[in-house]
């Protein structure tokens, strides 16, 4: 006999039922078998069983533990507030002291967005209303109430059953077939108890169809003898009858005599015969039992059974990250060359036309400047790949936000970097890495190419890993996410590019050191490398702020390691190459120089002239300074910003010769910095 232990979840009646009948049929069925007929526990407050996995182990191992989420919904009012309704809480949750818990929490200021919560519920139903901000993020408050209050609760299998006599932590599969055997043996003993009985009555019944038979010369006998015990004696040597037959013929009642009593105990005597047969059959098929027990698990499943009320949640998402608290956003992820690391949002910098003198991105110190500027989501991964060629990991919300003309903080606060390590390149990567199909390409310094699966960038230790060996005289400079059978081009500081298919470089481990991309001339360096995707354009952008567009297929695919060719016509006027990029025409491009001013402009605003050509003018350089990164990022439509602030804006049409474009944007800076140096002057005084 099986004895069961709390910590046992309650199950639906059906769902039992239907897993004894498939253990019945099957003896070997395994438990993974087992669970289809029972998906999970089934709690009589309904309420949600996030994820499965907990609920396998559990049943396979006889511990484990579940997590158990209310039941919500979040309602939209005619006026646009949101509201958070629950209508079922986890097993145990007592409703007043949670909804007692919840004010609390809003009075300490640890649940933010909440302006009222109230009990409505009624006969009905159960059902608790709270209010959400108009300014705050339903399903972030949720998250939080999930994470803080009993809304989400677990549920802890342990399994302890008394197994014939012992304690045992039992599996699912290992309780049913107890509660099976047990069964059985109550239906064997049962039957073997109701056999016994049929037999001692038919064993009576006989004796009194003996006495029927001849009962004139039995009531001869009883009437002539001295005693009872006399005529019994009588009874048992004359008929051959037992003692139990004999008295009962003693004790039969002068109305069995009747025509009818005799009919009466013909037809018990033969419908016991038949129960005595079935009996037999019971004990001597093993199958007949089971369909026993069947047949009664039926009819009590029919009787007291109900539908299942708890809902099983696909997919293993019970717990609550930090990321599931912060609202999703896209952000600029800013790095400075002395390694100074912030978050800030897109809507700090509005679009300006090419020209303009921009807007001060970061306050510089010590010669300090933006080197690496990324658009992503507060939401997505990063990874960040040092000089040395090792690679860290971080969500966009664990960068620290400040404000436009905040420094920042070291990255080495933030990340594992050993001593003189820096950060070269940053890309993130969205969705799950395991099982991505998708590669990262690296382009070094020198011109050396390498391509990694991005699922080998999964596990990434707080120190980092290694994601390309280098020479010692060489640095990582870029890396791009591709999907394998996309183009790449690398463009050179001297103005060259080559560019070729990215399967000509095979795929490699993490630590692998990659082969020649690009065969550099002397004292010639890679300063970017980009996806060449058919019908965009190759945008280059000059030290002393020059830059072009030029159609993508203007760049020949011929194969990686040679020496390149032209894509910029590089002199005085402009300089040599500082960055190149890949865009569509529906992107915004930031650039920044080395004393960290920024402007940001559509990049469609540029002109799309041939690669060996010099460019236009994008932005004014001061004196002493020069373009040291640029980056892509989203389109932001034009606001409306106070006078003060607004950055005047011009129309430049593209009939216009280089030269008259140059002048134009000239004046329009000259008359930038006057206005703004003269704005200067009024907050001084």
């Amino acid at each position: 006999a099986v004895g069961m232990a709390t910590n046992i979840p309650t199950q639906n009646l059906r769902e039992v039922m239907s897993e004894l009948h498939v253990l019945m049929g099957n003896p070997d069925a395994t438990v993974a078998g087992l669970k289809e007929a029972m998906a999970g526990p089934d709690f009589p407050t309904g309420a949600i069983v996030m994820g499965k996995s907990g609920i396998r182990r559990a049943y396979e191992t006889g511990r484990g533990s579940v997590t158990v989420r209310s039941k919500v919904d979040i309602e939209t009012s005619s006026s646009g507030h949101e509201r958070i309704s629950v209508s079922e809480l986890p097993y145990m949750v007592n409703k007043a002291k949670l909804i007692e818990r919840i004010r609390e929490l809003v009075l300490e200021k640890k649940l933010e967005g909440i302006t009222a919560i109230r009990d409505e519920s009624d006969q009905n139903g159960l059902r608790i209303a709270i209010d959400v901000g108009r300014d705050a993020n339903a399903n972030v408050v949720l998250n939080n109430l999930y994470k803080q209050t009993l809304l989400q609760t677990s549920f802890s299998f342990n399994m302890i059953a008394i197994n014939h006599g012992k304690p045992e932590t039992m599996s699912l599969k290992q309780i049913l077939v107890a509660y099976l055997e047990h069964q059985r043996e109550i239906i064997r003993r049962r039957t073997e108890f109701d056999l016994k009985k049929a037999q001692d009555r038919a064993h009576i019944l006989e004796g009194l169809r003996i006495a029927l038979d001849h009962i004139d010369a039995i009531i001869e006998l009883i009437r002539s003898s001295n005693t009872a015990e006399i005529a019994k004696n009588e009874l048992i040597n004359r008929y051959q009858l037992s003692d139990k037959q004999a008295q009962a013929i003693l004790d039969m009642r002068l109305v069995r005599l009747t025509g009818l009593e005799r009919g009466k105990i013909e037809a018990e005597y033969t419908d016991l015969l038949k129960s005595i047969e079935d009996f037999k059959d019971i004990l001597a098929k093993p199958e007949r039992i089971d369909q026993i027990i069947y047949q009664e698990l039926l009819d009590i499943a029919n009787k007291f059974g109900d539908e299942r009320r708890t809902e099983l949640q696909v997919g293993d998402v019970s717990s609550i990250e930090d990321e599931d608290l912060i609202d999703e956003e896209e952000v600029l992820i800013s790095l400075t060359h002395k390694g100074y690391i912030k978050r800030l949002s897109t809507s700090e910098f509005h679009t300006q036309n090419r020209g303009g003198r921009g807007v001060q991105g970061m306050n510089t110190h010590d010669d300090d400047f933006v080197e690496q500027l990324v658009s992503t989501s507060t939401h997505d991964t990063l990874l960040f790949f040092s000089d040395q060629g090792k690679v860290y990991k971080m969500k966009g919300y664990e960068v620290p936000e400040y404000g436009r003309q905040a420094k920042g903080i070291p990255v080495i606060n933030l990340l594992g970097l050993d001593a003189g390590e820096r950060v070269q390149a940053v890309i993130n990567v969205r969705g799950d890495a395991a099982t991505s199909k998708d590669f990262l390409f690296f382009t070094t310094k020198l011109g050396t190419v390498k391509r990694t699966a991005v699922s080998e960038f999964t596990n990434i230790r707080q120190s980092g890993l290694r994601a390309i060996n280098l020479r010692d005289d060489d640095s990582l400079i870029s890396v791009l996410l591709t999907n394998g059978k996309q183009n790449i081009v690398i463009a050179s500081h001297s103005g060259y590019a080559v560019s070729f298919a990215e399967s000509d470089v095979r795929a490699m481990g993490r630590t692998a050191s990659g082969v020649r991309g690009m065969n550099l001339r002397d004292k010639d360096y890679v300063v970017g490398a980009d996806l060449l995707i058919p019908g965009d354009n190759v945008l280059i952008i000059t030290e002393k702020g020059y830059g072009k567009q030029t159609a993508v297929e203007e760049y020949p695919i011929r194969g990686r390691g040679g020496k390149g060719y032209k894509t910029s016509n590089i002199s005085s006027k402009n300089g040599p190459l500082a960055g190149l990029a890949v865009v569509s025409g529906d992107e915004d491009i930031m650039i920044t120089t080395d004393s960290g001013v920024m402007i940001r402009f559509a990049a469609a605003d540029v002109s799309i002239t041939g690669r060996a050509t010099l460019g236009v003018h994008v932005i004014k350089i001061e004196e002493g300074s020069k373009v040291a990164t640029l980056a892509k990022v989203e389109k932001e439509e034009d606001e409306e910003i106070p006078a003060t602030d607004q950055e005047e804006k011009v129309s430049l049409p593209t009939n216009q010769s280089d030269d008259q474009i140059a002048e134009k944007i000239k004046k329009l800076a000259d008359n930038q910095l006057k206005n703004s140096d003269d704005s200067d002057s009024k907050t001084s005084e």
